[in-house]
């Protein structure tokens, strides 16, 4: 069906939405209280409200659902050790060794979200199901998880959801004031009503004063108030944890629509939910300007789509930022929340599209690390190179470690899931992104260990010359023999004297040696070639005794 059907006779009898932000972690400061980003949620004083999240395995066994089961056996074992982390085999084992390296916390005084939108007068509240923080143990990469959903909704309320809800910041602004592409307002509220929080997208001169101070964008306020007590590292907060953006200000995210016949819903109506292009002019015409060469092969999974069967099933759509499922409010495993669709959208397809976004923001902020360790390189300064040094090791330690704990090419052998992470990762470009930087770093690997071989050289060849400066005198004094100063009976303070006046002059010469020794290695060079005159090999002797010339401007 190619004709645009109208969105306000097309109801969402579901909808679920779940946003995945990533962010870049600050590294900690030496000496501070935390060895890692995480130990800042593990206080319980009143201005932390996350709570680590304790998952399904370690907690009560007759709590260990089929559903659970289902999700786990999902993914391959590689993959599972990852997620779940290893159960303790044996007996005295240190149970933390096997232990996720994920770490979750999750706060429950946001109950609900209001949004205010810019061409309706009332509000639509919307149910907040989780509020999470994934950690990742020594990867400085934070993801911000929101799942909120509503029930019997307009298909243009859903899509004007998608398109403005997660913005971290507006990117410009609309006549009126508000934040273009933005919801009109956006309320945090607690279980009991109270507004906890509120955007604040239509203060202008803040994101102004912001950008022209920071040279970053700002976020705002309803945002900054989910993540605390983490702060934005560029702002005047106080805060021992901070963070940065990686990306763009609109937030990756995962969208389930049941409704009562989703074969009503046109190929345009399809675009726009997975590329979230939000719901267009009513009774405008598809749009053209949207990419549907090819839209099929490109953004969707259609194996289980039936769209003349009288069940027509479910439809995967994804583009990277979006990853979309679609079906029928009337089909009961679809909307099975244990045992059905929905379920597996909130565990193992968010889980699918949560993989390749962690790997795109590790990526970034690797990168990031190696931009900024090359802006404070300084060639001249012996400790700037010592510390550029330091950093690209301690780079290379954790890509390394991220490729053999994070990286994955196949997450799972069932085809969906197998299907769904493919084109997800393809979207984002998360392996071109690996072969870049695994490359950057190579460089960067290459001229540490030929900085390394240089210096070794040049101490092979300082220590060639005291050698070979020494040589004569060893050899003369292995002809001669001791006997030359026979000393055995001579008063000990004369033999020190006598010691003294060997031992000096020959530290003296060790040291003319050391200093001299890049001129008298050019003068050994000469030396043995045969193609030289003997006076241009005296040329290169008595350069060494020349003081080097300053170099110019200097």
């Amino acid at each position: 069906m190619d004709v645009a059907t109208n969105d306000a006779d097309q109801r969402v009898r579901h909808f679920r939405q779940i946003l995945m932000w990533p962010l870049q972690l600050m590294p900690l400061a030496e000496g501070g209280p935390f060895q890692n980003h995480s130990q800042l949620l593990d206080r319980t004083d009143a201005g932390n409200p996350w709570r680590e999240l304790a998952d399904e395995f370690s907690g009560d066994p007759e709590q260990f659902h089929e559903r659970h089961y289902s999700e786990f056996v999902t993914f391959l074992p590689y993959v599972q050790r990852f997620l779940y982390g290893e159960g303790d085999g044996q007996k005295g084992s240190n149970a933390r060794d096997g232990e996720s390296p994920i770490r979750i916390f999750r706060r429950h005084d946001v109950a609900k979200v209001r949004m205010y939108y810019k061409d309706r007068d009332e509000p639509i509240d919307f149910d907040i199901a989780h509020l999470d923080l994934y950690f990742f143990y020594d990867i400085e990469v934070l993801i911000l998880v929101v799942e909120i959903f509503a029930d019997d909704l307009e298909l243009r309320q859903v899509h004007d959801t998608l398109y403005r809800f997660g913005r971290a910041y507006p990117p410009s602004w609309d006549d009126d004031g508000s934040g273009s592409h933005c919801l009109k307002r956006s309320e945090w509220m607690a279980p009991d009503g109270r507004v906890l929080a509120a955007s604040d997208y239509e203060k202008r001169s803040k994101y102004l004063t912001f950008v022209s101070r920071f040279r970053v964008p700002c976020i705002s306020s309803h945002w900054e108030f989910l993540l605390r007590p983490l702060v934005l590292h560029h702002s005047d907060e106080e805060g021992l944890v901070r963070y940065r953006q990686l990306e763009y200000h609109r937030m990756p995210l995962l969208a389930y629509l049941a409704m009562d016949d989703p074969r009503a819903l046109s190929r345009d109506d399809f675009a726009r939910l997975v590329l979230v292009t939000g719901p267009g002019k009513i009774g405008a015409p598809p749009a053209s300007e949207l990419p549907l060469d090819g839209f099929e092969a490109r953004y969707c999974y259609d194996r289980y789509w039936h769209p003349q069967a009288e069940q027509p099933g479910s439809r995967q759509l994804s583009c990277g930022h979006a990853v979309v499922m679609v079906g029928s409010a009337r089909d009961a495993y679809f909307c099975g929340l244990e045992d059905g669709l929905l379920g597996q959208f909130r565990h193992q397809f968010f889980l699918l599209a949560l993989i390749p976004h962690f790997h795109k923001a590790a990526l970034l902020m690797l990168s990031d690390r190696l931009v900024t360790a090359l802006n404070h390189l300084r060639i001249g300064q012996a400790e700037s190179v010592k510390e550029f040094k330091r950093a690209i090791r301690q780079i290379l330690e954790v890509f390394l470690r991220f490729t053999h704990r994070y990286w994955f090419y196949e997450i799972s052998d069932q085809a969906q899931a197998r299907s769904m992470f493919r084109l997800t990762r393809k979207h984002l470009g998360t392996e071109r992104l690996y072969t870049e930087l695994r490359e950057e770093i190579h460089d960067m690997s290459q001229y540490l260990d030929s900085d390394s071989l240089r210096r070794q050289s040049n101490t092979v060849v300082r220590l060639t010359v005291v050698t070979t400066a020494g040589l004569i005198a060893t050899i003369t004094t292995g002809v001669l023999g001791m006997n030359l100063l026979d000393a055995t009976h001579v008063p000990f303070a004369d033999r020190l004297a006598l010691f003294a006046l060997v031992a000096v002059p020959s530290a003296l010469l060790t040291g003319f040696a050391i200093a001299k020794s890049k001129a008298l290695s050019e003068f050994l060079e000469a030396l043995s070639d045969e193609r030289l005159s003997p006076r241009a090999k005296l040329a290169t002797l008595t350069a060494v005794w020349r003081r080097p010339r300053p170099p110019a401007g200097g």
